[in-house]
């Protein structure tokens, strides 16, 4: 794509702009809209996005940011695979640009326009299934040590084709094959029913928009998108002051009190450009806390984009002036077999924390005090049902104004279960679901509340918690308190942040998830007892 001309007409720029985002978002509509799944039709876990024939991001809808920012990894490893024009691929190997097992990315290869023989772009998309085998319901088990655990691993693979007409071929031995291996089987074909749709709708999408501009000036408009917004970046960065910014936080590890894992972060502004190293950070370990190089790569980004340039067109323009650095073998930069499914969504909020405690000296206005911290995972299953759900707690304040109480916060973008969808779709009942008062920390800006959800399981079933700020509490800002530590309890007896158990009929699981921290400090004020 060649970005080496001169932008002459900003609104069009302006307006190949929003149409892009457009295509994205109407894709994520027709994903969500024919899904079969709870997790994916009302908690919305799933993203969409526009990429080059190259690999590189031109668009992608406002959605889950721990997808968004792997997705390119994984675009370049369908790339090498050499696919055909109308080609559909699905893979979710986390070390192949994945996230963890139960994303599952669809990737379709779109022809172009004038020449339908040659690729021009990608169409790809990533929903959270609600199983896709391993060792226990759900697929995020909380006691997995190696990959092969937590699912069936999908390298890049061709899963059906779409023709310029609309019909859809499928590779049938391969979806038998995938759904031999997974519970609840028929949601796992609808819902891959529905990514493949949301392709077909991005090919489409993306094909007309080149005939209504012209192939040669799309691309034009296309790489003046891209160049303004890697100018906006770099401008962000270059009003930074010149220096070096650490930071370190905790992950919250196994055993009673949960052994310590740092993760230490050094972020090196000079002129443009924007280093990240994590060297320092503690070694992978032997559970499933660790995180792949694209997940790191998506916590990062969504951070910097937060506190520099939250408005910008999103694509590859942003990341141009970031390079990220984070040894192999380290609990960021995981390896090949190691289990990482918690590392998606419990390491990637604590590597976007550091990023964030690194820039507060120089975030200005933007700076903030932690949220959460966690996703609060939570998966109940058996043989024929699954359920998964994050949930939401307390943001963390600023400067203008107190947290947000009971939002999902930093990685997760996803909306909550409602209850009557849940107790419908499950054999679950809904027994407690509230703000968690006063949780938040005390200061100039109160931190956002967490919330209460209790669940009674209605059959035998598997229980997985997969939690953070148990015991190492969400810290303030500017001298702003702590937000409270969550609790996890099954029949008001206490539970460790994680862990995977069976439950019987009648059980009751209660998650108190944290508090976010304060903005400033107030010594009228005390620190807000547990409750």
């Amino acid at each position: 794509m060649d970005s080496n001309y001169p932008v002459s007409n900003p609104i069009r720029l302006q307006v190949m702009a929003n149409a892009l985002a457009g295509i994205a978002e109407e894709m994520g509509a027709r994903l969500i809209r024919g899904s079969y799944s709870a997790n994916i039709k009302e908690r919305r876990d799933c993203s969409t996005a526009l990429f080059d024939s190259q690999g590189a991001c031109i668009a992608q809808a406002a959605h889950i940011p721990v997808h968004l920012g792997a997705l390119s990894q994984a675009v370049r490893a369908v790339v090498a695979a050499n696919p055909r024009p109308g080609d559909v691929f699905v893979l979710n190997d986390p070390y192949q640009g994945g996230s963890h097992l139960p994303d599952v990315t669809v990737v379709a290869a779109i022809p172009g326009w004038r020449d339908p023989d040659r690729i021009c772009a990608y169409a790809v998309n990533r929903a959270h299934h609600a199983d896709i085998g391993g060792m226990r319901p759900g697929s995020m088990p909380a006691d997995s040590t190696e990959l092969w655990q937590e699912g069936l691993v999908i390298p890049p693979v061709r899963l059906a084709g779409l023709s310029l007409e609309g019909e859809l071929y499928w590779q049938e031995d391969l979806l038998r094959l995938i759904l031999a291996n997974v519970r609840n089987a028929e949601q796992r074909r609808g819902d891959l029913q529905a990514q493949v749709g949301a392709s077909a709708v991005g090919m489409s999408r993306f094909r007309e928009l080149l005939a209504r501009f012209g192939e040669e000036e799309a691309w034009q408009l296309i790489a003046g998108v891209i160049e303004y917004s890697r100018r906006r970046m770099r401008a962000q960065i270059q009003a930074l002051p010149d220096g070096i910014y650490t930071a370190e936080d905790w992950l919250e590890g196994y055993g009673d009190p949960p052994a310590p894992l740092e993760i230490r972060v050094q972020v090196e502004v000079e002129g443009e450009k924007l280093r990240v190293d994590f060297t320092g950070t503690a070694p992978a370990m032997a559970g499933n806390l660790n995180a792949p190089l694209a997940v790191t790569r998506s916590a990062v980004l969504f951070a910097l984009r937060c506190l520099l340039d939250p408005t910008a067109p999103s694509n590859v323009g942003l990341e141009d002036p970031i390079e990220i650095v984070a040894p192999p073998g380290c609990l960021v930069n995981a390896q090949f077999p190691a289990a990482v499914v918690a590392g998606n969504v419990e390491t990637s909020q604590r590597i976007a924390d550091v990023v964030f405690k690194a820039l507060a000296p120089v975030a200005g206005l933007r700076s903030i005090a932690q949220g959460q911290g966690t996703m609060n995972n939570c998966v109940l299953g058996n043989r024929h049902f699954t359920y998964y759900e994050t949930l939401g707690g307390g943001q963390g304040a600023s400067r203008q104004r107190p947290g947000l109480d009971g939002v999902h916060v930093g990685m997760s973008n996803t909306l909550n279960t409602p209850i009557e969808a849940l107790e419908l779709e499950y054999p679950l009942r809904v027994l407690r679901y509230e703000l968690r008062q006063d949780s938040g920390g005390h200061g100039q800006q109160r931190g956002g509340w967490g919330l209460i959800r209790s669940i009674q399981t209605l059959q035998d079933c598997t229980l997985s918690l997969l939690t953070e700020r148990r015991h190492y509490a969400p810290q303030g800002e500017q001298g702003g308190g702590p937000g409270q530590v969550g609790i996890n309890l099954l029949n008001g007896d206490p539970l460790p942040g994680k862990i995977s158990r069976s439950l019987k009929a009648g059980d009751v699981i209660t998650l108190y998830t944290p508090g976010g921290g304060a903005w400033g400090s107030n010594e009228d004020e005390q620190a807000p007892e547990p409750r």
